[in-house]
């Protein structure tokens, strides 16, 4: 009987790539809160106590960038002292520059065409019946473990957690490609200096992993919880982060096609985005009817 595994990742908020796009996409949020007619194109850099905001915006919104940027790595959690990353002592600089023309117009609305895509592009919607949410396996458990470890630091359920995190879930499948268990789970959690790594480990699985595993068959399974054995210093303090580069993440693990456009950032002429977003509504309902 052939078997196989499959894996897949996910990274928390603050994870240096996800902070990224998460403050690529508050500025689009900010912008579209104003003008819903916006042109957006915003990329972000982050590393040691740096921000930079950088790409294309036409809006008829007034920002103030400084204060998004800021408010967006607060809302992270990276506000300690001594992180390498602080939303107080952050350095922004921001450099931005208005649409193409040539690229508006083939994007702006006219008396005599609809909106255009700002690019061509090709994007793929998937869905299966491997879980409630319609995805599969993997990814799904990986969503939900990166999830609940966001939710037991902001609860202070395990103290001294820092931002930065990741985690893996590899699936066991049998010869008919149906998840019979789960064989391996990886999971990185930045921390405080107080913890070693056994202690750590000890409350990651009963807080983290177990809440989010139950009801899936475990026997066998492999934990490995902060392998490296220290994450102190983590975030864009650890690894510089830029938006973008969490595509597979942010779609479907790897166990679907993806053209290569990022999300974040991005308004909705940039089909990238948006036609993604599409495909993924009709595969879902396909499945799901």
């Amino acid at each position: 009987m052939m078997k196989k595994l499959f894996s897949s990742e996910s990274v928390t908020e603050g994870h240096p790539d996800k902070v990224a796009d998460l403050i690529s996409d508050a500025i689009l949020d900010a912008c579209l809160a104003q003008d819903p007619e916006s042109r957006v194109a915003c990329e972000t850099a982050v590393t040691t106590n740096y921000a930079l905001l950088f790409g294309e915006i036409t809006t008829n919104a007034t920002l103030n960038y400084q204060k998004i940027i800021k408010d967006a790595i607060r809302k992270i959690g990276y506000e300690h002292d001594g992180t390498g990353f602080n939303a107080d002592h952050v350095v922004v600089d921001v450099r931005l520059k208005k649409q193409s023309s040539d690229i508006a117009m083939g994007v702006d609305v006219s008396s005599n065409k609809e909106q255009g895509a700002g690019d061509q592009g090709f994007m793929f919607g998937y869905a299966n019946n491997e879980t409630i949410a319609l995805m599969p396996l993997p990814i799904y458990l990986a969503h939900r473990l990166a999830e609940r470890l966001a939710f037991v630091r902001k609860q202070n359920i395990v103290p001294g957690l820092r931002p930065d995190g990741k985690t893996q879930v590899t699936v066991e499948y049998d010869e008919n490609n149906y998840p019979v268990g789960i064989h391996t789970v990886v999971l990185s959690t930045q921390h405080d200096e107080s913890w070693t790594q056994a202690a750590l480990k000890k409350e990651i699985l009963e807080h983290v992993i177990t809440p989010v595993l139950k009801g899936y068959d475990t026997t066998h399974t492999i934990y490995q919880i902060n392998p490296t054995g220290r994450f102190v210093i983590g975030g864009p303090d650890g690894d510089a982060g830029l938006t973008g580069r969490k595509i597979i993440v942010d779609t479907y693990g790897g166990y679907a096609r993806h053209g290569g456009g990022a999300f974040s950032g991005k308004d909705p002429s940039k089909v990238d985005r948006s036609a993604a977003y599409m495909a993924r509504y009709i595969a879902k309902n396909i499945v799901g009817s």
